[in-house]
């Protein structure tokens, strides 16, 4: 984190693209506050994913506890990712329609109330009705943001932020595994959702203080932005209409789909393959397995430095996004490899380097969002996009519990070795289009 505080700083400072105050979010407009904007993303989406990586961590013992085969697992695992499909839609159109200040405060109260709510699971059906309503809340994040960003941020240190607070989810991944492991060999493992819960519901005073009106402070009447002016009349189902007509949203929304399987498998698998194709003990486990995690880490980071630095030597914003993905493409191939050496760190490390690869892809198909569509539709764009990702991630779920249970891990390291150029073929073109 403070490597991407000190990158986000010392590059020059860019200034905001020409819009009027009507489209800016009052107090974010000055490099201070846009660095405490892109902290506190950071801190949430640590917390995001430290919610999401909670239950792989415990799985073995809930399993035991609740009488859960992997079939049954992977059904759970499924209806999250159902739900996340279906709140990415909405809370895009939530977003734009009570701004990112408002909108982002429901969405993290909402999942930190459900990650808690977990604790009480006694059954397959309360584990999955805690973990459809976790998905209904933890998507909104990942829509409020860049929509934050591309309000506050300019399109130079656009794809810096993005990747320095999506950072924030593989380090809530890296985190998770040594702390849950040690606060469950203490505790019951139900503990960890209530602590979970709190510490979101913790982060909701420092929202709202880094996102006050300055103006409203001094008794003043605020400028009125995204964040706190109502939308014009019909003008959220022009917007919608709008995303809808477009063919890059749909190329876009199939690139989620696609390729963000393979962090779902990292997430939610990848530990469970450790420990039951490779014996890896639970202290092995927290010992090794968060090196994938910190991978994906780095990559967010790195894929926003590389982009930003081609677009400082002058090369056009969209063709930079397109040439950093294809360098995280090239890498996606040595998957494979993960399943076929036969030393588990060499493994952890072939899926970390893996998981760099994503992530450097992940944080530029995020920041194409914001580029290619007006700030008034970035919202509602984001949303529908990232429901791919909700949809792609609920169905390679079912697909990937009957291939484990019957035919094991391998073929899976394959298949995604290939996702992201094939995808990548398809969305040459977009980063060339221009929306309406």
């Amino acid at each position: 984190m403070l490597f991407g505080a000190f990158v986000f700083h010392v590059l020059p400072t860019a200034r905001l693209q020409a819009m009027t105050i009507s489209k800016k979010i009052t107090g974010w407009t000055g490099p201070r506050r846009q660095l405490i904007l892109v902290i506190l993303l950071f801190l949430v989406a640590t917390i995001n994913y430290f919610d999401r990586q909670s239950l792989s961590v415990v799985a073995p013992r809930l399993q035991a506890e609740l009488h859960i085969d992997e079939q049954g697992y992977a059904h759970i695992v499924g209806l999250f990712l159902l739900a996340s499909a279906i709140a990415y839609a909405a809370a895009g159109f939530i977003t734009d329609w009570l701004g990112t200040r408002r909108a982002m405060a429901l969405f993290v109260g909402w999942w930190s109330l459900a990650e808690a709510a977990t604790m009480l699971a006694s059954n397959m059906f309360s584990l999955g009705l805690a973990r459809f309503c976790l998905g209904l809340g933890e998507p909104g994040l990942w829509v409020a943001a860049p929509k934050a960003v591309g309000e506050a941020i300019g399109e130079r240190k656009r794809a810096l932020a993005i990747g320095i607070y999506s950072m924030g989810g593989s380090v809530g991944a890296v985190v998770a595994l040594p702390a849950i492991a040690l606060v469950t060999s203490h505790l019951p493992w139900r503990s960890i959702f209530v602590i979970d819960g709190a510490v979101g519901l913790l982060w909701l005073p420092l929202w709202f203080w880094a996102t006050r009106s300055p103006h409203s402070a001094q008794g003043e009447v605020p400028e009125s932005g995204p964040a706190n002016r109502a939308p014009a009349p019909g003008e959220p189902m022009k917007n919608l209409r709008a995303v809808l007509t477009s063919v890059s949203t749909w190329k876009l929304v199939a690139a989620r789909g696609f390729t963000d399987p393979v962090w779902y498998f990292y997430l939610f698998w990848f530990p469970k393959y450790l420990v039951s194709s490779r014996h890896m003990t639970l202290g092995g486990l927290a010992h090794f397995a968060w090196f994938v995690y910190l991978g994906g880490g780095i990559g967010a980071v790195t894929g926003g430095l590389f982009a930003s630095l081609l677009i400082r030597r002058g090369m056009r914003v969209r063709i930079a996004y397109r040439w950093t993905m294809l360098a995280a493409a090239l890498i996606l191939p040595l998957s494979p490899l993960t399943a076929i050496v036969s030393s588990n760190v060499l493994a952890v490390l072939i899926a970390a380097l893996i998981a760099f690869a994503h992530m450097n892809w992940l944080v530029i198909l995020t920041a194409i969002v914001v580029e290619l569509y007006p700030p008034n539709q970035v919202g509602t764009a984001a949303g529908l996009i990232a429901s791919g990702s909700g949809l792609g991630g609920m169905l390679s779920s079912e697909l990937i519990g009957y291939v484990v249970m019957h035919q094991g891990y391998t073929p899976l390291f394959f298949v995604m070795g290939v996702l992201h150029p094939m995808i990548l073929v398809s969305l040459w073109r977009v980063f060339e289009q221009r929306e309406a």
